[in-house]
């Protein structure tokens, strides 16, 4: 409305399933309703969290209502772990992508072939010259199957909420920012001259300058490596990332555990 208010005609709308930090999901049907009602194109961008699509057990909430998008990216090189890269981006109009993009070069797609030439590729992807990304979804699908990749997603939200409730048994040591709603957990790492000192604003800042220090012991260690980054609410923080089938319980305890060795001090 405020934009309307000034002239501006609002056509599209990007919702997101799964923020690269955070792993936050929006409320797609209530952003549905609002595209519905004003005509807008609806765009969700599930590239981090289109793997649990395959969850029944982890699909809903944060995918209901992604029926209602016109448009959705999904990256299975991301949580679904396909090989890079392997990007894909699907419209509900079948062949709206090509009837926007191909542009007939008959230099390069000959159209006289002496076979079905809907089989050619090339006018079909963005990309045009690269190597299509599918191929290498296709094989792990015919390797993993529907079931496979559906046990893989919900192993690694089941490794998610393992680390969230070690996190919360060490809560001298590690403070849980929030819940995930994917496999991002969020936290910062207490070292000794903190533990009970009240959590305020000059705590998180303190918290903040630890994480940059930690990072660079674990690197010089060779032991671990977990990012950290701000956002608008908060200075650096811990996020721990799981997105290998291959990632154990044991693999988690040791990465808190690593983390209170190397900050123990500071």
């Amino acid at each position: 409305m405020e934009r309307k208010s000034k002239g501006h005609i609002p056509f599209f709308v990007n919702a997101t399933a799964g923020t690269t930090v955070l792993g936050a999901f929006d409320n797609l049907n209530e952003i549905a309703d609002i595209c519905q009602k004003y005509n807008c194109w609806m765009h969700v961008d599930a590239a981090w969290g289109g793997g649990l699509l395959l969850s029944r057990r982890h699909r809903h909430p944060r995918f209901t209502g992604v029926e209602r998008a016109d448009s959705v990216t999904w990256n299975p090189h991301k949580l679904m772990g396909a090989l890079l890269q392997c990007s894909t981006i699907h419209f509900k109009e079948d062949g709206l992508l090509i009837s926007c993009n191909q542009m007939s070069a008959e230099y390069l797609f000959m159209t006289d072939k002496q076979y079905d030439i809907s089989y050619d590729t090339g006018d079909k992807v963005i990309q045009c010259g690269r190597h299509n990304d599918i191929f290498k979804l296709w094989l792990q699908w015919r390797s993993k199957g529907t079931e496979g990749f559906e046990r893989q997603q919900d192993r690694l939200m089941d490794l998610a909420q393992y680390q969230v409730r070690r996190i919360k048994e060490q809560s001298d040591r590690f403070h849980l920012i929030m819940e995930p709603e994917c496999v991002n957990v969020s936290f910062w790492y207490i070292p000794k001259r903190l533990r009970g000192v009240p959590h305020d604003a000059n705590k998180e800042k303190e918290l903040g300058k630890i994480c940059p220090i930690i990072k660079g012991r674990m690197m010089q260690k060779g032991s671990l490596m977990v990012g950290y980054q701000p956002d608008d609410r908060r200075p650096n923080f811990f996020r721990s990332i799981i997105s290998s089938a291959a990632v154990t319980e044991a693999d988690v305890d040791y990465m808190l555990d690593e983390i209170h060795r190397l900050g123990d001090d500071l």
